[in-house]
Order: C-alpha cells, then sequence, then structure tokens
C-alpha cells in the first residue's frame, strides 16, 4: 500500500496550517538548541515531512528513518537528495546524544502502549541535552483497526492517546515537557479526521553543572 499511501498524502501539508506552524517552531528550537547535529523524522514513511523540514531553509542536517522498505522506497524515489534509513524506535542504531532533534509525526501511533516507555527512553538516549522532540498522534481512548486500505487487505492498529497521558510518558523517560497542543477534529477539507489531533513538544534537559535540569545532586 506504500505507493497509494504516498500519492494520498503527497500534498496533505498544503491543506493543513496549523501543522505547518508545528513543524516549523520544531524546526527553528533544532535549529537553536540542537548543536548543529543531525535531526531524524523517526517513522518517516514516504518521507513527505522530511522533505518539508528540510526545505524549511534553516540549514538543518534532515534524515529518516522507517520500519518499512516500501515506504522507503517511496521516499528514496520522491526525494533523492535526502538520506533515509531502516530501522526501528524500538532500538535506534545511532549513538547517544548524536540528534539535534526528532520529529515522531504520526508514527508512535503504531507503537502498542507497553512498548511506549521504551520508545521514549530511546529518544531520550540518542538526543543531545537541550534538543527537541516533536510528536504528533491522534486523541482518544480506544485504538482503531482496520482491516482494509487503498484496495488491499491490512491489518493495522491505530494507537489513540490522551496528550496528558503522552506527556507524563514523556516525563517518565526523563524529558521535559515544553508544550501539549490538542485540537479538534477537522471535519471538511481534502482530509478530514476521525479523531482530534495532539502534539506535545518535548526536549532532552540541558546539562548544567554535572546534572541535567530536573535531577536532584546527593550530598555525600
Amino acid at each position: 500500500m506504500a505507493a497509494g499511501y504516498a500519492e494520498w498524502t503527497r500534498d496533505e501539508l498544503a491543506s493543513k496550517p496549523l501543522e505547518r506552524a508545528l513543524l516549523a517552531a520544531f524546526a527553528e528550537l533544532a535549529a537553536a538548541d540542537g548543536g548543529g547535529l543531525p535531526v531524524a523524522d523517526v517513522g518517516c514513511g514516504t518521507g513527505r515531512v522530511t522533505a518539508h523540514l528540510h526545505g524549511l531553509g534553516l540549514g538543518l542536517h534532515v534524515f529518516g528513518i522507517d520500519l518499512s522498505p516500501q515506504m522507503l522506497a517511496e521516499a528514496r524515489k520522491d526525494h533523492p537528495g535526502l538520506r533515509f534509513e531502516e530501522g526501528s524506535m524500538l532500538g535506534l542504531s545511532l549513538p547517544d546524544a548524536s540528534l539535534g532533534g526528532i520529529l515522531a509525526w504520526y508514527s508512535t501511533i503504531h507503537v502498542p502502549d507497553e512498548e511506549l516507555p521504551r520508545v521514549f527512553a530511546e529518544f531520550r538516549r540518542v538526543l543531545a541535552p537541550g534538543a527537541p522532540v516533536q510528536l504528533g498522534f491522534q486523541v482518544g481512548d480506544e485504538p482503531l483497526r482496520l482491516t482494509e486500505a487503498w484496495g488491499r487487505e491490512v491489518s493495522l492498529v491505530f494507537h489513540r492517546r490522551q496528550p496528558e497521558r503522552v506527556a507524563e510518558l514523556l516525563r517518565a523517560a526523563g524529558l521535559e515537557v515544553r508544550s501539549v497542543v490538542w485540537r479538534e477534529r477537522e471535519t471538511d477539507g481534502p482530509f478530514p479526521e476521525r479523531t482530534p489531533q495532539g502534539f506535545v513538544l518535548a526536549r532532552r534537559p540541558i546539562v548544567s553543572g554535572g546534572c541535567e535540569d530536573g535531577d536532584i545532586g546527593t550530598a555525600d
């Protein structure tokens, strides 16, 4: 279904000014606080948002990571000048503190609840101190299960979550939450939504005096 998905989503961002604004804010923070390190679009799919970040003109070294070889094939075809790698957010093949930012744009929706703390721990591990992480996801309490998409039989689960719960899990992983945005669903336009949308921005705390922000030192 990768080719059909690529075609369907190709111009999606053009009709979503709020999402473009959130992505622009994330990109500015990564450029300012990421220490010039690469920025990873984790769960990049067909690479459309990776390319959008690259095209903002902020000098970000953006690359994509995805689990699906077919999605990556579409990304490389549509955006041949960008780097795309196969990988899993459950275990990123990246050194500690090597990223100046992480975007997880509607990609953690495919991660089961019990695995989400592991994902956020990985995000913290690979982020440099001060570097931001931006998540986008559907809001809800029950998962959506699809058995057909783009004319094909599929078995897809989309995990919907409450923004404050996502924020709690990020904090538990040692990340500092900077903003939580909740948006009502759009019922018109070319891309109507089934649910409200949630966006959470966080960062790895900045090291200060040998401790990260929020760490508590102990006396001898």
